[in-house]
């Protein structure tokens, strides 16, 4: 069944039939067409030459490139790869920077901004008058309204347990109904949550629920927003589109802690309603904006849709389905997913640990997403305002509203720092700064502040809040996004959905333990908390140095290859592939169920030994002799 016609895709054809009947009053001839009838008899008779070398059709209407990325063979005058692919194909520019992208942006990305939304506004709610006079549950300082350790734990940290449940399940369901679908299922389930919380009067335990359940529609978002923009953006804004995600994160804590900032001064139930009610406003758009793109070109061919994903591509690069770009994107689709399907595509979880040097890359994923959560940047974000009332500073709502700013505008240039700077050297430096930012920031708290009467000591009070800003715009930089594109690198296409999916449940899973227990631990032992997220800081440092491969600027084959040659990491950002394997990957190994029976014998890393052996000289019985008549003695 064709695929209804998007609105974007309308408007595109709108303007492609104005421009033609614009072009046949002036009398200008269709050139275009022109081109394209002649480029399409060019690529059939090339299709008809790639079938020499294919035997068969790849669905990608394209010429299959030689393994070795180099000329196909020197003596016999053919071109070389990359001239074989662009021949007989639309080799116009393709322009990046166009509304379908910038569409895709901002509609996508709001997956990120519901998040951040959602985590920025519960820090300033469980200090709001109304909120604390209704769910409160003990006396603060003149018996006034409060909250004990467990409760507000308990709200805060049952978001994390629904994301942790809804990152799980995001995978499986994407996989069956589809990228779109799924993204519209999560939005819903979030509103709904939004509606059991706005709903109650007095039930602090409605708050909690309400939480949850919004935290499933967030924890499916935080796994299919990424996944979607990394399977349909083009490959040269693929990683922008992808660390948008981390940066609507840091956008959406911002508007809440203004909002909360502009409501905290009502005296009714609006205070925490209004900004409630305006996390309405981001999945409604997502919702209806993701209606109006494309499903992702990996999920329709994986259905068969072949037509529909070459459509779809074509429309990302905004160019012809003719184009060489779709042919070479349509060629790697269809090889990667023959591969995964070697041995009748019935593979076991299990493989995620017994696959090619898997286990290995496994467990660095879940510990480098631990390591995220310990570097304690939620610690401020959850409990800024706590933190910085007790700091003595009149308005502890601006604090978080100049940490947010810190934190969404130090994301920017982390997205220049991933690409031009290096994976390894820059969680490297940011751990190290993270950490001297919180040995300093525990030591004033605990040895300069006055914790009884904190305005007596307003320059230590002072100092915590610069440190503070330093450590965010250290985290913003490094740790917080470079992070999430690291996961996604170290693992194959074949694994990466599982080992992701496994990696960011232990996110959420030490996002719950510190959101829930930070009220208990800075209870017994106030600012000295922040030793243990600097100890934690340091730790990350020796792992990413003495663990992690460097990625910048190299392959997703690359890197793959790296990790099963076992490149030392101290070594990688050095190392060259092997020459005439630069796409020799787990891929490519075509494994058997259970990732055990290798294929492939001549695989990068895993190539037959060369041996030597001592042959007996022949007598008239046994042995090799030689009949051709030269007396050629072969060499050994």
């Amino acid at each position: 069944m064709p695929q209804p016609i998007s609105f974007l895709d309308w408007i595109e054809s709108y303007r492609l039939f104005k421009k033609d009947k614009t072009t046949e009053a002036n009398g200008g001839p269709k050139k275009q067409d022109e081109t394209l009838n002649g480029s399409k008899e060019k690529s059939r008779a090339l299709d008809g030459h790639a079938g020499q070398h294919n035997g068969n059709d790849d669905g990608a209407g394209g010429a299959t490139p030689n393994r070795t990325g180099g000329v196909l063979s020197v003596d016999s005058g053919q071109p070389s790869d990359g001239e074989v692919e662009k021949m007989g194909v639309d080799n116009s520019r393709v322009k990046i920077l166009r509304p379908r992208i910038f569409a895709m942006a901002l509609i996508v990305s709001i997956g990120g901004l519901i998040f951040g939304f959602d985590t920025g506004q519960i820090s300033g709610f469980l200090e709001m008058s109304d909120f604390l006079r209704r769910f409160g549950n003990s006396n603060g300082s003149g018996g006034t309204p409060a909250f004990s350790d467990v409760r507000s734990g308990t709200i805060v940290g049952l978001l994390s347990i629904g994301t942790f449940l809804g990152a799980i399940g995001a995978a499986p369901i994407a996989d069956f109904f589809g990228r779109k679908v799924t993204i519209v299922v999560g939005n819903i389930i979030f509103c709904v949550g939004v509606i059991i919380q706005i709903a109650t009067t007095n039930a602090w335990y409605q708050i909690a629920i309400g939480r949850w359940v919004a935290g499933l529609g967030v924890g499916m978002l935080s796994v299919l927003t990424p996944m979607y923009q990394s399977e349909t953006a083009p490959r040269h804004v693929r990683g922008a589109l992808v660390s948008a995600y981390q940066l609507f994160i840091t956008l959406g804590i911002f508007i809440a802690y203004c909002i909360n900032y502009a409501t905290e001064t009502d005296n009714g139930a609006r205070q925490w309603r209004l900004p409630m009610g305006i996390g309405f406003t981001w999945p409604v758009i997502m919702a209806v904006g993701i209606m109006f793109l494309r499903e992702s070109p990996r999920w329709d061919y994986r259905k068969g849709r072949i037509d529909r994903a070459r459509t779809t591509i074509a429309k990302s690069y905004g160019v012809t389905e003719n184009h060489w770009e779709v042919k070479r994107e349509m060629r790697e689709i269809k090889e990667k997913f023959d591969a995964e399907n070697a041995g009748g595509g019935q593979h076991r979880w299990y493989e995620v640990f017994t696959g090619p040097r898997m286990a290995y890359r496994t467990l660095l994923g879940i510990t480098l997403q631990a390591l995220q959560q310990l570097t304690g940047a939620n610690f401020f974000f959850y409990y800024g305002t706590k933190i910085f009332q007790a700091t003595g500073l009149n308005n502890s709502y601006v604090t978080s509203m100049i940490l947010g700013g810190v934190n969404f505008g130090m994301t920017i240039p982390g997205l220049y720092v991933v690409e031009h700077f290096g994976r390894r050297r820059a969680l490297i430096t940011g751990a190290l700064w993270m950490f001297c930012c919180f040995m300093v920031f525990s030591s004033v708290g605990h040895f300069a502040l006055d914790q009884q009467n904190p305005t007596n000591t307003p320059g230590a009070g002072t100092a915590m809040i610069v440190f503070a800003c330093l450590f965010i715009a250290g985290y913003a930089q490094t740790w917080g996004p470079i992070i999430w594109a690291v996961t996604g690198e170290i693992y194959p296409t074949r694994y990466r959905a599982k080992c992701m999916g496994m990696a960011t449940a232990n996110n959420w899973t030490w996002n719950f333990l510190i959101s829930f227990f930070t009220p208990f631990i800075t209870q017994a032992i106030d600012y000295r908390y922040g030793y243990v997220f600097a100890a934690c800081n340091f730790l990350g440092a020796i792992v990413v140095y003495f663990f992690l491969c460097e990625s910048q600027g190299r392959s997703l084959e690359e890197i793959d290859t790296m990790y099963i040659l076992h490149v030392s990491p101290l070594k990688s950002s050095k190392w060259q592939a092997p020459e005439g394997e630069d796409l020799v990957t787990a891929d490519a190994l075509h494994l058997a169920p259970g990732a055990r029976d290798i294929r492939k014998a001549d695989a990068a890393g895993m190539e037959g030994e060369h041996r030597v052996e001592n042959i007996p000289p022949a007598t008239d019985h046994h042995g090799i002799h030689d009949i051709s008549g030269t007396n050629h003695v072969p060499e050994i």
